[in-house]
């Protein structure tokens, strides 16, 4: 599912081996940064610095802005100048980064490269950023391959499993622009997935509230709760075979595993679907050659009419891999 972000968590740090301290630096906001709280500008300039030592730092005085001292939620503006201040900084041994096969995977998924955005057909299984335990994720090896771009940050967030259509702004004001328009409802995207069952009648809406837990273990699930955010998902028929259905999910909201648990709330869980699927439907699907979730982000359509009046509606479509079109090819049709 698609979930805005305004942070990203740098890359999980391996051991430090030494601490180096840096002279005090003025930086001059540009129109890119203008907008961004201050704590999160410092975030990001500061990798690998704890968030209690920024926090402590801004408290303290040591961060000023045009000479001043500000607050954590300070907004910067274009032409500040931003005092940072000496701070050890531990050195990290070398990250682990993608591998070359990983990274050719990325380079060729790339649907669309513009001035201020990039898009990508990401492939399962490849998490869109590290963490977690992960070492790298899809944000990492683009930085790799785009050496050169000043900037590459994620607009929203795809499961690991999912596949499909996924947005990297290259610009700041994009990134905004990008989050406004999520907000808003501005963006048109639309998934496939194949679900248990022969679906019955045409489009059916689900608007059930979705609540995030985390289990003892640290597992995610989430659940249907009156308590919840609110997700609603519209689900249309594609086809119907005689063993499950392909169904377009267009999503109203983007809450965290949105259509997993709305499709397995209305009895038609998600071909693959180890955390709320059905086990006897997946080994089932195994013999047509289901190995991985089968939720795919086929296509985005939006205008960033926001930034340039003149600017088109533009679509994007990812198309299908070729283990998931196997899949479909080799289902028997209804009846």
């Amino acid at each position: 599912m698609m979930h805005p972000m305004t942070h990203l968590p740098p890359q999980t740090p391996s051991k430090p081996v030494q601490a180096v301290s840096p002279k005090a630096r003025i930086v001059e906001v540009d129109d890119e940064r203008a907008g961004q709280r201050i704590d999160n500008f410092l975030l990001a300039s500061l990798k690998g610095v704890p968030k209690s030592r920024i926090y402590r730092m801004l408290r303290k005085g040591e961060v000023r802005v045009n000479k001043g001292r500000i607050k954590a939620s300070y907004r910067l503006q274009s032409g500040d100048k931003v005092r940072i201040p000496p701070v050890r900084v531990a050195e990290t041994a070398a990250p682990v980064s993608p591998g070359q096969r990983v990274l050719k995977r990325i380079e060729a998924g790339i649907i669309a490269e513009e001035k201020g955005f990039l898009l990508l057909n990401k492939p399962s299984g490849i998490a869109v950023h590290g963490g977690s335990g992960l070492n790298y994720g899809v944000i990492e090896a683009l930085r790799i391959l785009r050496p050169e771009a000043p900037y590459l940050e994620l607009v929203h967030r795809l499961d690991r499993g999912t596949s499909g259509c996924l947005l990297i702004a290259k610009r700041r004001s994009v990134l905004r622009e990008l989050h406004r328009l999520l907000r808003e409802g501005e963006v048109d995207k639309r998934y496939l997935a194949l679900v248990k069952g022969r679906w019955q009648g045409g489009e059916r809406r689900v608007d059930a509230p979705l609540l995030k837990n985390t289990l003892r273990s640290g597992e995610r699930v989430v659940t249907i709760s009156s308590e919840g955010k609110s997700a609603v998902s519209i689900f249309r028929p594609v086809t119907v075979f005689a063993q499950a259905s392909l169904v377009e999910v267009s999503l109203l909201t983007g809450r965290t595993h949105q259509i997993r648990v709305h499709a397995a709330s209305i009895g038609h869980p998600i071909a693959g679907d180890e955390k709320y699927g059905d086990a006897e439907f997946d080994r089932e699907m195994k013999k047509y050659g289901v190995r991985r979730l089968f939720l795919h982000a086929r296509s985005l359509s939006f205008s960033l009419q926001g930034l340039d009046e003149q600017a088109p509606i533009q679509q994007f479509t990812a198309p299908l891999d070729d283990e998931l079109e196997a899949v479909l090819n080799s289902l028997l049709p209804e009846g």
